[in-house]
């Protein structure tokens, strides 16, 4: 992880990719309320999750990486209301290929867990933008 700054939001994405790393989906649902929203563009067109068994389901991809490396492009954070909105740019490991890509995330929390989280994919690995 690269460019992470030294903040409480900080330390919650270095967790939250750590758990995507060790693959421990437990602990990465952990970090959401148990109604959480997440809209994610990784296949192209938006899909929603939403509650901890749907937000399981988007998060049972995570169990294929080998590899992730992230590096942060962009970082904001507020604290009152605390939200996170970043772009990484991401290498990954998937079936032995490696793949790059852009993400921009974006977080919106409740009593420090994650209530709205924007998975947005930027540039998909074949380079296309979206």
């Amino acid at each position: 992880m690269k460019n992470v700054p030294d903040t409480k939001l900080g330390k919650m994405y270095k967790e939250h990719i750590q758990h995507i790393l060790d693959k421990n989906i437990d602990a990465l649902l952990d970090q959401y309320t148990d109604d959480a929203t997440l809209i994610s563009s990784f296949s192209k067109s938006p899909v929603v999750y939403k509650g901890r068994d749907q937000v399981n389901e988007h998060m049972q991809g995570i169990l294929g990486i080998d590899g992730l490396e992230t590096e942060i492009i962009f970082w904001a954070e507020t604290e009152d209301p605390e939200t996170l909105m970043i772009t990484e740019q991401i290498t990954m490991t998937v079936g032995g290929e490696q793949s790059e890509m852009r993400f921009a995330d974006s977080w919106v929390l409740e009593n420090g867990r994650i209530a709205i989280h924007f998975a947005g994919m930027v540039q998909h690995p074949d380079g296309t933008l979206a």
